[in-house]
C-alpha cells in the first residue's frame, strides 16, 4: 500500500504520480499508465503544442476553468468532472483560463516521451 498527497507527491516529475517514471518496485511505477496531478496558476500555458502523440488521454477538470486546444478547435472544462478524452495522432495544447486544478490519465506509459518545456 501507498498513501500520499497529491499536491505533494506531484511537486516532483512535473506533477506525474504514477508512471514508469517512478522507481521498478515502487507501486507508483507502471509501464501501463501515467497519471498526474496538475496545479496550474491563472495564465499558465503549455509552453509548445504536443505533436505526434503515441497515447491516449484523459484530462479531468478538479477546480478552475481550463481550456484544452486542439487543431479543431478548443474545449473548456468549465465545471468540476467536465473532461476531454484524445487519442493516439491528436495534437494538442492548454491554457488555464483561471486558477485550476486538472488530473490527466494517459496510457500507456512510455520511457523516453516527453514534450520539452519551456
Amino acid at each position: 500500500m501507498y498513501v500520499g498527497k497529491a499536491a505533494a507527491d506531484a511537486a516532483g516529475d512535473r506533477g506525474w504520480l504514477l508512471g514508469h517514471f517512478k522507481p521498478v518496485g515502487d507501486l507508483r511505477h507502471s509501464e501501463d499508465v501515467e497519471i498526474k496531478w496538475g496545479v496550474h496558476p491563472r495564465g499558465d500555458q503549455r509552453a509548445q503544442w504536443a505533436t505526434e502523440e503515441k497515447r491516449t488521454a484523459l484530462l479531468v477538470l478538479i477546480s478552475g476553468r481550463f481550456h484544452l486546444r486542439f487543431p479543431d478547435g478548443d474545449v473548456v472544462l468549465a465545471e468540476q468532472g467536465d473532461y476531454v478524452l484524445w487519442g493516439h495522432g491528436v495534437d494538442h495544447s492548454w491554457y488555464a483560463e483561471e486558477e485550476s486544478v486538472v488530473m490527466t490519465v494517459r496510457w500507456p506509459s512510455i520511457p523516453g516521451y516527453a514534450v520539452p518545456t519551456g
